[in-house]
C-alpha cells in the first residue's frame, strides 16, 4: 500500500467527527410528527415523507460510522488495505475516498 497510514487515520477520524454531527442533526429530523390543526393535509403527508427519507440517510449514516470505526480499530494490523476477498492490495484512491472499503473494486463489484 502506497499510503500512510497516519493520513489514513486522520482523514479516518474527521469523517468520524463529520458524520457523528450528522447523525445528530438528522435524529433531530426524525422526531415525531404531532398531529397539528395548522398543517394542512398536504403538508403533514410532505413532512411523513421527509421523515422516512431522513430516516433512511440516518440508517445509512449509523452503518457507515461503524465501518469507518471499525477501520480505526484495524489501521494498525498487517492486513489492514488488503481485499479480504482476494488479498491483493486495495486501490489507494479507494482507500482514500472509502477508507472503511475492506474490498478492491474488482471483488466489490462481483
Amino acid at each position: 500500500m502506497n499510503i500512510d497510514k497516519n493520513e489514513i487515520r486522520h482523514l479516518i477520524e474527521k469523517q468520524i467527527t463529520i458524520l457523528e454531527r450528522k447523525i445528530s442533526n438528522l435524529k433531530e429530523l426524525t422526531g415525531a410528527i404531532a398531529p397539528d390543526d395548522a398543517i394542512g393535509r398536504v403538508s403533514r403527508m410532505d413532512a411523513i415523507n421527509n421523515k422516512s427519507v431522513n430516516e433512511a440517510a440516518l440508517r445509512k449514516s449509523e452503518l457507515k460510522l461503524k465501518k469507518l470505526n471499525e477501520a480505526l480499530g484495524q489501521i494498525d494490523d498487517p492486513d489492514f488495505g488488503l481485499c479480504i476477498i482476494c488479498k491483493a492490495p486495495i486501490q489507494a484512491g479507494r482507500i482514500i475516498l472509502m477508507p472503511e472499503s475492506r474490498k478492491c473494486v474488482k471483488c466489490a463489484q462481483r
